[in-house]
């Protein structure tokens, strides 16, 4: 069987299962049970200066539903940790005695101030964690207080800090990178200037979820009034996998490894972000949905996939699809796909059909021989994959590559061949 045993900066865990620095890394028993359960590493909720800050008492999570009502995604309020330094200190100490071999990070959260760092960082490696991992992302609260993304926007703000941490810091130094920045390059590019060991990504998105539809005021409120949050969850998956594989690709970028948040709710999100480039992997929202327990499907979903791929072991799998990755303009345009709809299967629900016809190529017939029966018109198909995306059956609709003839649409010949600029050993934007 795969070994799932991880080396991330020189830390050991058994598996490159990670807690996020959340809710459930608030304490001491939440991280003991999640240890319990079989959980890989944890990063402790962020810590900041004493006093500590205050928290809304009312409701701090919204969230967004699929039409079964399975929570797809969390927008929250809540800030860092509010309990006191000391007390988190303690029972980060306790649990890295208690658990040598899991891995234990602290999120922190100081001033742009030296004196700070130099106070709070010794205190912090005196618990015994294994790496910092600097909070460059909070959108809310924290950044009102000059600190969270207010920092993580600023490419120079990254370097600085990241540089303080770095002065006084024995143990290795990760940066958590904020998504709501149009381009993940220049911070990530600030915080390897600055010294630090990997970059972890995304924190969450700047958002607001809906509004009070009997109140019309936006949901929810602490005593009537409202804040923009963090919004993460399933939904946020793409976001993070294109910022991954922007920074696994990148040749200035592509050496600073990387722990990959956001949206992992099954072993294939995992599998996703590590074959992006991500070295290990950190989860939030599904605990927070289903619990500690998921950690078993995690690691059995993970080891089986490893297995059916003879790799031995998760490394084996990290980057492996970052070769596939280029820019649009790199793409092959003499490669043809068109749909090809099973008979067999089908059940002739005519969704296909409808998005065809109404938004797409009209390539789509609904009748043949006066049945209903669905079939792909292949001169107008132009192989948008869309019907594949809408059917309800799973492998009903197939993308099939047309390997010779002529494309009707532009008179080119038709060629299964992909030039050598898109390997990736050739491909221009490799070291852009």
């Amino acid at each position: 069987m795969a070994n799932l045993s991880s080396e991330f900066l020189g830390i050991k865990s058994p598996n490159p299962f990670w807690l996020a620095s959340a809710p459930p890394t608030d304490k001491a028993y939440n991280v003991n049970r999640a240890f319990e359960a079989g959980w890989g590493g944890a990063v402790w909720k962020t810590l900041g200066e004493d006093p500590p800050i205050v928290n809304v008492n009312g409701p701090r999570y919204a969230a967004s539903y699929s039409n079964d009502r399975r929570v797809i995604g969390f927008n929250n309020i809540e800030l860092i940790t509010d309990r006191p330094l000391d007390v988190n200190l303690k029972e980060m100490r306790f649990i890295k005695r208690d658990w040598p071999d899991r891995a234990l990070v602290a999120s922190v959260m100081f001033p742009m101030q030296e004196e700070a760092w130099a106070k709070y960082v010794p205190m912090v490696e005196d618990t015994g964690a294994d790496a910092f991992e600097l909070n460059f992302g909070c959108p809310h609260g924290m950044s009102e207080r000059g600190m969270g993304a207010a920092v993580g926007q600023v490419p120079e703000y990254i370097q600085a800090t990241t540089e303080l941490c770095k002065k006084y810091a024995r143990i290795p130094v990760i940066v958590k990178l904020t998504p709501n920045v149009t381009n993940i390059l220049p911070p990530a590019r600030a915080a390897k200037a600055g010294g630090a060991d990997a970059v972890s990504l995304i924190n969450t998105v700047n958002s607001i979820m809906r509004v009070d539809y009997e109140t019309l005021s936006m949901y929810p409120t602490t005593d009537g009034m409202g804040s923009h949050g963090g919004y993460c969850g399933q939904g946020v998956k793409p976001i993070v996998l294109h910022m991954i594989a922007e920074i696994a690709r990148t040749q200035d970028t592509a050496d600073i490894p990387i722990s990959g948040i956001g949206g992992i709710t099954d072993w294939r999100d995992a599998v996703d972000h590590l074959a992006l480039g991500a070295q290990n992997v950190q989860v939030c929202t599904a605990v927070m949905v289903y619990g500690f327990k998921i950690i078993d499907d995690l690691t059995t979903g993970l080891s089986n996939f490893l297995d059916e791929k003879a790799m031995t072991s998760v490394r084996e799998l990290v980057g492996r699809a970052v070769p596939s990755v280029t820019d649009w303009q790199y793409l092959n345009l003499n490669y043809i796909e068109k749909a090809h709809i099973d008979q067999d299967t089908c059940i002739s629900c005519g969704r296909c059909h409808i998005v065809c016809e109404d938004v797409s190529h009209q390539a789509i017939t609904s009748t043949v021989d006066g049945e209903r029966r669905f079939e792909v018109i292949e001169e107008e198909c132009v192989g948008c994959n869309l019907c594949v995306s809408v059917c309800p059956i799973e492998g009903c609709i197939s993308m099939q590559q047309l390997t010779s003839g002529v494309d009707p649409r532009t008179g080119r010949p038709v060629t299964s061949e992909k030039a050598d600029w898109t390997t990736h050993a050739n491909n221009p934007m490799r070291s852009k």
